[in-house]
């Protein structure tokens, strides 16, 4: 019989192995709102940090509860929530409670945000008789890469 002096390091290291397999196929399948064209991209973390975390291996469910980062640099995308779950079989991931999103500049808030992975599309929902903010960064369609302006021409007159 195991001691129960064990038993917490046991569960910890069961609760890590069982997180390490859907986080590390999350890392890998996670797809930009723009086509992905760089396949190195496909090894780089997915950085996931909660107070509480809790993995499914039956059903291929990933919970993340209280004070939820997710970093994911290869995609630029920083989210937070109070609550993230990642459907490995979905191919989604599921934020909820004062959810906002970064990514490349852009930022999205609301109650609820659905990341379908396949399609690299958010669906947000607001709180009660509230609504959803976004914010988009808008290039200017004749902006010339920075210090390569050249200063306007002088009117003749």
């Amino acid at each position: 019989m195991m001691s129960f002096a064990k038993l917490p390091g046991l569960l910890m290291l069961r609760l890590g192995l069982t997180l390490m397999l859907p986080v590390a196929a999350l890392c890998g399948s996670v797809a930009p709102t723009y086509p992905q064209t760089n396949p190195a991209a496909v090894d780089r973390p997915l950085t996931l940090r909660s107070d509480i975390q809790e993995a499914d291996a039956k059903t291929g469910v990933v919970t993340a509860r209280g004070n939820v980062q997710i970093d994911y640099p290869a995609r630029q995308i920083q989210a937070t929530a109070a609550q993230a779950q990642y459907f490995s079989k979905e191919r989604r991931i599921v934020l909820s409670g004062d959810v906002y999103v970064l990514q490349e500049g852009n930022s999205l808030r609301g109650e609820n945000i659905v990341y379908l992975i396949d399609e690299g599309r958010f669906i947000a929902l607001p709180k009660s008789n509230r609504q959803v903010e976004s914010i988009y960064l808008v290039p200017e369609e004749n902006a010339a890469a920075p210090g390569t302006q050249t200063a306007p021409a002088t009117p003749a007159f």
